[in-house]
């Protein structure tokens, strides 16, 4: 998988542009209509965050400005959701969803609980992307990554399918991390707050989730805790430059190319996706009010209180990178990823 990287943070998505035909959208009138947002995770992490500013500012660049709405179906780390919306949930439009970001990797890595192609989504667009990055709290006295090597370490996360698993389980194996990972959780919020109170020392989420919801971890001459080692395809731009990328430590070929297939998540960010066998027209209507969302003054200021930030992709190239990362997936790479994550 050959992938080019550029912009602000260094990612390049595709460059051809979703044409939409005015025609397709002036057919369609929701006024009075309810969209549903599928939230995969509980309340109070970034899907949840940023589903709630879409479900604020979307409706407005929908013709006839429809009531949108949440709702949270947390459950096998995300997988239950995705499965859900893939083979359950109405094809028109209405019953939208919020993705896991490595829905690709899950694909390839547990066909046999995954139920869906992500290539059969329709992604309207993103407003994000990230990197996962693992903290621990300093009171366990570890400064560096090294220290992971020689302390048992317990850590939180919501379930296998969730990039938290995913991200520790390549620390552990690549890194030789003594590390107990305990799984169940329902979502980001739920394993921070396990950190903070005492119930485990460290968890993997992406940076936003930190810098929005507990900032104050890492201030101060005695900070509770520190970030230690972050997976992805480019350093984070607001984590510290000393937090290295887990592909930087790393000198085998396989295990690069393991990582960098993994890495793909980070690009899929946080958007939002319909069901297979959604008509054209509507899909064209979406993802022109979803870029007119991203656009939006007052959606970027909402954004910015939630201490979110803002980078947007269209829904037409982040198509083609989740079609390219699963049709030019090397089995032999996939299988390194499989070793490295589930030891299978």
């Amino acid at each position: 998988m050959n992938l080019r990287y550029i912009g602000p943070l260094g990612v390049a998505l595709a460059a051809a542009s979703l044409l939409v035909s005015p025609a397709a959208i002036a057919a369609e009138d929701w006024n009075g209509k309810i969209l549903k947002i599928i939230v995969p995770y509980g309340p109070g992490g970034t899907y949840d965050k940023y589903a709630h500013s879409f479900s604020r500012h979307l409706g407005k660049h929908i013709p006839g400005k429809p009531t949108v709405i949440l709702q949270h179906m947390p459950g096998a780390g995300g997988a239950k959701a995705m499965n859900w919306h893939y083979n359950v949930a109405p094809k028109n439009g209405e019953t939208l969803l919020t993705p896991l970001d490595n829905s690709v990797v899950n694909q390839l890595l547990q066909p046999k609980k995954i139920k869906y192609d992500a290539r059969g989504f329709t992604w309207l667009g993103s407003s994000n992307q990230t990197n996962q990055v693992m903290i621990i709290r300093t009171d366990t006295g570890v400064k560096t990554w090294k220290d992971l090597r020689n302390r048992n370490t317990i850590a939180a996360v919501a379930g296998t399918a969730g990039f938290d698993n995913v991200a520790l389980n390549m620390y552990k194996s690549l890194l030789k991390f003594n590390l107990k990972i305990v799984a169940g959780y329902k979502g980001s919020s739920a394993t921070t707050f396990a950190v903070e109170q005492g119930e485990v020392e460290a968890n993997c989420n992406n940076w936003l989730l930190y810098s929005s919801k507990v900032p104050h971890w890492f201030t101060g001459d005695k900070p509770f805790a520190r970030a230690i080692v972050q997976l992805g395809v480019f350093l984070d731009p607001d984590v510290p430059k000393s937090v290295p990328l887990l592909s930087d430590l790393v000198s085998d070929p396989l295990d690069k190319a393991a990582i960098e297939f993994v890495s793909v998540a980070g690009l899929l960010g946080r958007g939002l996706v319909v069901p297979p066998k959604t008509s054209k027209s509507t899909i064209a209507m979406l993802r022109a009010a979803y870029d007119g969302m991203n656009s939006d003054a007052d959606f970027k200021a909402e954004l910015q209180k939630k201490r979110l930030r803002l980078i947007t992709a269209k829904g037409a190239d982040i198509q083609k990178i989740v079609n390219r990362a699963i049709n030019e997936a090397s089995p032999q790479v996939v299988a390194r990823a499989r070793k490295l994550i589930f030891n299978k």
